[in-house]
């Protein structure tokens, strides 16, 4: 299989049994065809860079949140920088997030209404202990 069967997060197909933890993709590097595995922790990004972000009217001073992959339920952040204008911003995660990847959309919402949004151009990986 080539490196475009594979996502970060994923789980199932990898075909590596044998191991005390299960094992997930937590990197893709397309360049040099490699998958790279290993335990959930090393999946843990405390925040993600965005990149080509529009905003949907004012900011609301009401705590934001986001959602970062399309089955998740919107966590609560803090956005760095101007959010809108093709602006570059940085999403801070209250909690640890797990299996958040390049490439994919950022949502921000103010309750329920969505405020703005963008992609995911790296992450900030947390330090989740052994």
């Amino acid at each position: 299989k080539g490196v475009i069967h594979y996502t970060v997060g994923q789980r199932r197909g990898l075909e590596i049994g044998g191991q005390a933890e299960p094992l997930y993709v937590v990197g893709i590097d397309a360049a040099a065809r490699e998958v790279r595995v290993g335990p959930r922790r090393m999946l843990a990004v405390t925040g993600a860079r965005v990149i080509e972000t529009n905003r949907i009217g004012p900011l609301p001073a009401e705590p934001l949140t986001a959602k970062v992959r399309s089955l998740s339920k919107p966590v609560p952040v803090r956005v760095e920088g101007p959010l809108g204008a093709d602006a570059s911003v940085t999403l801070r995660f209250e909690n640890p997030e797990y299996g958040v990847a390049p490439g994919q959309a950022a949502v921000i919402y103010a309750g329920e209404r969505v405020v703005g949004g963008g992609w995911i151009a790296e992450t900030d990986g947390a330090s989740i202990g052994a």
